[in-house]
Formats: structure tokens, C-alpha cells, sequence
């Protein structure tokens, strides 16, 4: 596969607590030379960040995030936030104690509110999988179809675990036909985003695959 389809899925990820503007200005560096899909950073560096690479690569930042327990309100209002500092997609994290508590409502209810201020800007919304069994992944693929959100997300990469393939294949058999699929945490080669790309996901959140293609004298193109 030519890397250059794999790059252009990749939202190039940095959400580490202790990153700082230049290591944000760094990665959109890496995503304007790369082209990949978008940057995905902290809210806090939205601004900078969108100023910084103007059109050229889009913003992606995190809402409620890494728990997702936090009140929709506050979703909401760092949603607007983002939004009005220049984020183009927002990767949104669902309160999973209460998909667990089977409180399906309060569970779409908080994704379509946040798709409603999202407008016409991608709305990604994080399972967090790690923690879910199969039942309560088949039923949010089912919510985030209803939601009107456009994609379903695997994990922030701050929990127990990251994407699985069967996850995504799971998701695939799940999903309706207007949503799509984000695999995120753990990506560590080329390798695994081609094996995740096979299975349907059409964006990869991850820092490994540019890192790879910057340091390897294997890849053509570059």
C-alpha cells in the first residue's frame, strides 16, 4: 500500500499532559510536510494551532477528555470553544458509566447535542472499547448511528488498551452506512494501519506513523 494513503487517514495525534507549543507546533509541522488527515492536540492549543498552519491541515481537539465524565453542559461549552478557536473536527468522549447504568438516552442525547453545535464540522465519538464488552460496543455502534455523528472511535489511548482489529471488524458488522470508523491507541506500524484500513477504518489516530516514515530509509517517497 502506498504510504502516502496511509498518511492522508492519519490524524496525527499529540495529548500528552506535559506537551507544550512547540512540541504542538512540531506535529503540525510534521502534518503539513506528511499530509495527513489532520492534527489531532489539546484544546488549549487549538488556537495557536489553527492560526499557525492557517487552511492547510485541519484541527482536530478532544472533548471530555480522557473520562468522559463530566456534564453534557461542559461538553457542550468545550465544543463551542473549540470550535470557535478553529477546531474543523472534534473527537468527543462518551460517558461510559452510564452506558454501563444502560442509560441509553442520556448517552445520545449528550452526542446529538454536541453534533448540533458541531454543525457541519466532524464529530467523532470515543467508545473507549477497552472498557465495554461486546454488547455494550454492538449498542453504541447502534447510538453513534442514530446520533448523527459521523464516526465511531475506539479509544482515547489513555485507558487499559487501544484499537483491537476485532473491534473494528465488530464495529463494521454494527455500523450503519453513515457513519465511519476511527481506530486510535496503539497503532504501531505500518503494518497494523494497513491491516486496520482492510477492515474499514477510514482514519487512524496516531504519532507512530509519521514517526516511522521520518525515520526509516525503507519508505519510498519520502
Amino acid at each position: 500500500m502506498d504510504i502516502n494513503n496511509i498518511l492522508a487517514i492519519c490524524d496525527h495525534t499529540l495529548l500528552l499532559q506535559g506537551s507544550t507549543w512547540e512540541e504542538i507546533k512540531g506535529i503540525c509541522d510534521d502534518a503539513m510536510k506528511y499530509k495527513t488527515a489532520s492534527v489531532c492536540i489539546p484544546p488549549c492549543y487549538v488556537k495557536q494551532a489553527a492560526e499557525y498552519m492557517g487552511e492547510a491541515i485541519p484541527v482536530c481537539t478532544v472533548i471530555g477528555f480522557p473520562n468522559g465524565n463530566c456534564t453534557t453542559a461542559t461538553k457542550v461549552f468545550e465544543t463551542k470553544d473549540a470550535i470557535a478557536n478553529g477546531a474543523k473536527e472534534i473527537d468527543m468522549v462518551i460517558n461510559v458509566g452510564m452506558l454501563k447504568a444502560k442509560n441509553y438516552d442520556y448517552v445520545i442525547n449528550e452526542i446529538k447535542e454536541i453534533k448540533a453545535v458541531c454543525g457541519d464540522k466532524i464529530l467523532k465519538v470515543i467508545i473507549e472499547t477497552c472498557l465495554l464488552t461486546d454488547e455494550e460496543k454492538v449498542k453504541m455502534c447502534e447510538i453513534v448511528t442514530e446520533s448523527g455523528a459521523d464516526f465511531i472511535k475506539t479509544s482515547t489511548g489513555f485507558s487499559t488498551g487501544g484499537a483491537t482489529f476485532d473491534d473494528i471488524a465488530l464495529f463494521a458488522k454494527n455500523i450503519g452506512p453513515n457513519v465511519k470508523m476511527k481506530a486510535a491507541g496503539g497503532i504501531s506500524s505500518i503494518e497494523d494501519a494497513e491491516k486496520f484500513m482492510e477492515l474499514g477504518a477510514s482514519r487512524l489516530g496516531t504519532s507512530r506513523i509519521v514517526k516511522i516514515v521520518k525515520n526509516s530509509s525503507n519508505v519510498t517517497g519520502y
